[in-house]
């Protein structure tokens, strides 16, 4: 099904962790797709994971997205990549539809950000979440007299909106795991072109129904800005699918592989 034959079609799951998280997220569903014979590659975006650069140093999007698009840019042309992007990482995975649409088979937005290219995000966006309940703890690298260099969220505030429905155990791995997000890299998620090419590229929308940071009606407010090809919708799941319902998320993400989409 996934494994290295020749030339074979092989395919390969490339899964991109959103703002805090890091590769690490990944591992139920990893195991999941690995176990079922299909290739799967998880990724540490600049300032994530055990990526060691420090998150007010990353001022630029193409920066913070540098790992994942060396990644693509090394993967066999044979590869069927299913760019999988979660959150924040949504963004990323548009910004790669835009580089490598020729080696994308299929974006899956994750209760993601899926901004067109030449648009804008909605006014609500992921990181804008919560600004009113102060859940963020922001840095300022350059100084208190300039914007914020990165954010994290308050350790008080994300079994709640993180993890809500999440196993004890998962919210105790990512307390010791989650780092601060280059939040002027994030910027910069309003900056791609109108691209055509990435446009022809299947996407997929996967919704989070008892999700307290990206409100359902966010979720389909992007849904109707940029319609996708594909639609679901895990009933159970807080925002973090691949902890609180990580069987679900895979059952789904077959599902939308072997549609006739693809």
């Amino acid at each position: 099904m996934g494994g290295d034959g020749g030339d074979e079609p092989i395919i390969h799951f490339v899964l991109v962790h959103g703002a805090c998280h890091g590769a690490w997220c990944w591992y139920r569903l990893t195991t999941l797709l690995l176990s079922a014979g299909f290739k799967a590659t998880t990724v540490d975006l600049t300032s994530a994971g055990i990526n060691l650069t420090d998150a007010n140093t990353v001022f630029e999007f193409d920066h913070y997205n540098r790992p994942l698009f060396s990644l693509l840019s090394d993967i066999p042309h044979h590869h069927k990549i299913i760019l999988v992007g979660h959150s924040i990482g949504g963004a990323s995975v548009t910004a790669a539809l835009c580089k490598f649409s020729d080696k994308i088979s299929m974006a899956v937005y994750l209760v993601a950000d899926m901004v067109q290219p030449g648009t804008t995000s909605p006014p609500h966006s992921i990181m804008s979440v919560g600004e009113e309940e102060d859940i963020w703890e922001f840095t300022y690298g350059e100084g208190d007299d300039k914007p914020p260099t990165s954010a994290q969220m308050k350790e008080e505030y994300r079994r709640h909106y993180f993890y809500s429905q999440s196993p004890l155990e998962d919210v105790i791995l990512a307390s010791k795991l989650l780092r601060p997000s280059p939040v002027r890299a994030l910027r910069g998620i309003d900056k791609l072109p109108p691209n055509p090419e990435a446009e022809r590229v299947p996407r997929v929308y996967i919704k989070t129904a008892k999700d307290n940071l990206c409100d359902p009606i966010l979720q389909d407010r992007m849904v109707e800005k940029w319609p996708p090809s594909q639609l679901y919708t895990l009933e159970e799941s807080d925002h973090s699918a691949f902890f609180s319902v990580p069987t679900t998320l895979f059952t789904c993400l077959i599902r939308a592989v072997f549609s006739p989409e693809l």
